[in-house]
């Protein structure tokens, strides 16, 4: 796919989206391999962070001591530089992307990271929860008529209105992701009900979730209450240095999810309960016929002494029985023949 179209979610839906963010560790050929893992696992996009660190961040955070396990730099500002990618770097992952016909985003974190993106030529643009209350950077971003997802950790439907009222005059391409922006989020704090709210709320918008949970089974969760977009944090080792390994899915983590996920409409069906083709053989072998219980001579009229209940299947149902019981045979039966409406008068 070439990344400076745009796409059309709804014909893609379920959508999954690996978040690689940083967890390339400020290197090119780990994003890959983590690009080329995430499309192997079945994920629909991935997506990195981007930050103007200097002009993001106040000079006392930039300057301020990171003395962590978790540092790539005595202070903050040196610990974000060495993470952040570079333009070559950008445009060499996006076409890289391209080959493997997997779509390639980010969340910009400032004006100038927007405009970093728009020349990589993105197709898609994150707002984190973090900027949910932030209208003129997602006002900047929904004039580039791209596919918006927004993550509404830590808002309230009052956030979320007021970013939709926001962006929706602009840009109608706007998915809404419910999430808690806890890094890993505690199962009691998923609130996943919250989702069919959203639902109702914005019936127009599509709705998923950005889930931060240490596992696998809220997504499937999330897809019955309505969500069809799924982020995860996505990593190749959790015993990689930094904040977000430890909870982030490796590929075969991610692999289930999506497999999951896939599997629900089909395990949901069509609604329609009856005897499936599949069943068939075993109910067949399992079910039961009303049977003759010894030998019975013609003119011999039936009596519930006269009469077993024996697989398989295949003459009278037992709940025939009632319309046979005091009924003249036509013709003499062995032990374990069929009763049927035929032979009985």
């Amino acid at each position: 796919m070439n990344n400076k179209e745009n796409f059309d979610l709804k014909s893609r839906l379920p959508f999954f989206i690996a978040e690689i963010g940083h967890n390339h560790q400020g290197s090119v050929e780990t994003a890959k391999k983590m690009i080329k893992a995430a499309k192997d696992s079945g994920a629909s996009a991935v997506k990195l962070q981007k930050r103007n660190n200097k002009k993001l961040y106040t000079k006392a955070l930039y300057n301020q001591i990171y003395d962590n396990k978790n540092s790539y730099g005595e202070t903050y500002g040196e610990h974000r530089e060495f993470l952040e990618l570079g333009k070559e770097e950008y445009l060499e992952l996006k076409k890289y992307s391209d080959s493997l016909g997997i779509i390639f985003f980010a969340t910009p974190f400032d004006f100038d990271s927007v405009d970093f993106l728009e020349e990589i030529g993105v197709s898609a643009y994150k707002i984190a929860s973090a900027d949910l209350i932030n209208t003129p950077l997602q006002k900047y971003i929904a004039k580039k008529g791209k596919q918006i997802f927004l993550s509404t950790g830590g808002g309230t439907i009052n956030d979320i209105t007021r970013a939709c009222k926001a962006i929706l005059p602009i840009n109608e391409k706007l998915c809404i992701l419910h999430c808690t922006a806890s890094y890993p989020a505690d199962i009691s704090d998923m609130n996943l009900n919250v989702i069919p709210k959203l639902i109702k709320e914005f019936p127009k918008q599509i709705i998923g979730i950005s889930d931060h949970e240490h596992g696998i089974d809220a997504a499937a969760v999330a897809f019955m209450l309505g969500a069809r977009v799924f982020e995860k944090h996505f990593t190749l080792n959790h015993s990689w240095k930094g904040t977000d390994h430890s909870f982030s899915l490796m590929p075969e983590g991610l692999k289930k999810l999506i497999r999951n996920i896939n599997r629900i409409p089909k395990m949901l069906g069509d609604g329609n309960k009856q005897l499936l083709e599949s069943e068939k053989k075993p109910l067949k072998k399992m079910g039961k016929s009303i049977v003759a219980n010894k030998n019975l001579p013609a003119g011999h009229k039936l009596t519930e002494k006269d009469i077993a209940l024996k697989s398989p299947a295949g003459g009278l149902p037992p709940y025939e029985l009632e319309n046979i019981l005091g009924k003249s045979l036509k013709k003499e039966l062995a032990e374990d023949d069929l009763i049927t409406k035929e032979i009985v008068k």
